[in-house]
This record gives structure tokens, C-alpha cells and sequence, in this order.
């Protein structure tokens, strides 16, 4: 049984105390464009007839909804979250969702997958794998469950390599922010994000760890001035 750290605990928590404003957090950490960083995240996918997608850190299901979305009705998705609360906001989108029944939610970490190897054509993460506190074990779990073939997409916040962007987006996320999400939620909360994300390895980094976990024919794209990036790694067959 995984036993999560004090650390990944207090996570956890927290993401249970803001559940019921997470969607409007990504909005503000996102300036309002996470959406269609979430559309070209899921574009990075060739899902076949009858396969099998997980999304780690599913949250209230916006990846799941729209892999959903862009796949055969065969497809089936499993959306899975550690935080028992962000699972109840998405399975409220679920039940209003035409394709709420083809997504299973599963509550679990992702350094502890509970599925057996190599049974997942695709892997999806959307602005979660910054707050996996083990992140290598994440990613070997991650590589470990997809299929030879398959493929896994990691959406997540970066840092702007404009010095004039990142400063000004530096500003926003340090002094804005959190003094915003201090009248709509958790001032703690809106201030660990914003942390979190500075604090994220730089693209070439994370690649790194990516290539160490097992990912081969490495991919990055910056998006919005590099305010996010997609990570792409493939798992070989044989």
C-alpha cells in the first residue's frame, strides 16, 4: 500500500479544500486559455478503435471529457485523481456529459498506479505532474502501465523565456494572484500554485526525467510565450 509523505498530504488537502473553485484557479493561472492548451494536448493523441486512455490527475474531468470527445465511441477513458474531492466535482461533469459513461474515476496516486503493466494505449496529465511530490516514480509508473506503442501527453505550466513576459507573468502569479484568490478562496492555496509552477524544472530538465523514466522520441512544445508546455514521450514496442 503507497503511504503518501506529509508533503503529498498536505497536497492533497489543500486540493480538497479548493475543489469547488479549481476550475475558476485554472482559469486565472491560465489567463483563460488552458482550454484550448487542453484541445492541442489531446490533438498529441492517436487513440484506436477500443483503446484505453488514463488521465492521471483527472481533477473535475476536462481532459477526460474532451479525449472523450475527440474519440471513437469505443474508446474508454479512466480519469484518476489522488484527492477524493476534485473526483466528486467530476463526476458532477460526468453526469451532465453525453460521454460521462465511457470515463471510470479511481481514486489513487501516480507514483502508485493500481493497473497492470502495459495496459493503457495513452497516458494523459493536464497541470498535476508539478504537484506529484516523486515525480521519477510517477513517470515510471506512467511508462510502466502503457502499452509498447503507446504514448503519453503532459500538459503543465513552465516558465516564459521572454525576460519582459516572464517578468510581467512573474508579477501576476507572486502579487496578483494570490491576493485575487484570497477573496474567492484559500489565499494558501492560490499562493502554492503560483510557487509550484516557478519552482517546476525547465523543459530540457524535465525531458531528462522523462528519458530516464523509459520515454523514448522526447517531444516539447512551448504554448502562449511558454506560459505551458506539452511533453510527449512514446513507450517503444518489443
Amino acid at each position: 500500500m503507497f503511504q503518501l509523505s506529509d508533503k503529498g498530504r498536505g497536497i492533497r488537502q489543500m486540493f480538497d479544500d479548493i475543489a469547488d473553485r479549481y476550475d475558476l484557479l485554472n482559469r486565472l493561472l491560465s489567463l483563460g486559455i488552458d482550454r484550448r492548451w487542453r484541445r492541442f494536448a489531446v490533438s498529441q493523441l492517436s487513440i484506436p478503435a477500443g483503446g484505453r486512455v488514463l488521465d492521471i490527475a483527472t481533477g473535475t474531468c476536462d481532459v477526460a471529457l474532451e479525449v472523450a470527445q475527440n474519440t471513437d465511441p469505443s474508446v474508454t477513458i479512466v480519469g484518476e485523481d489522488f484527492t477524493q474531492g476534485m473526483l466528486v466535482k467530476g463526476q458532477q461533469k460526468l453526469k451532465q456529459s453525453p460521454h460521462g459513461e465511457r470515463i471510470l474515476l479511481v481514486n489513487a496516486p501516480c507514483e502508485a498506479i493500481p493497473h497492470p503493466d502495459s495496459c493503457f494505449d495513452a497516458i494523459t496529465i493536464a497541470f498535476g505532474i508539478r504537484n506529484v511530490v516523486d515525480r521519477p516514480a510517477g513517470l515510471r509508473e506512467m511508462h510502466r502501465v502503457l502499452k509498447p506503442g503507446g504514448r503519453a501527453v503532459i500538459l503543465e505550466f513552465s516558465n516564459p523565456r521572454s525576460e519582459l513576459f516572464r517578468k510581467l507573468y512573474y508579477f501576476y502569479f507572486q502579487k496578483v494572484l494570490p491576493t485575487i484568490g484570497g477573496f474567492l478562496s484559500k489565499r494558501s492555496a492560490y499562493q502554492y500554485l503560483p510557487d509550484s509552477v516557478l519552482e517546476f524544472p525547465s523543459q530540457k530538465e524535465f525531458s531528462r526525467m522523462m528519458g530516464e523514466a523509459g520515454f523514448s522520441r522526447l517531444q516539447h512544445c512551448d504554448l502562449t510565450f511558454g506560459i505551458s508546455t506539452v511533453y510527449v514521450g512514446d513507450k517503444l514496442p518489443g
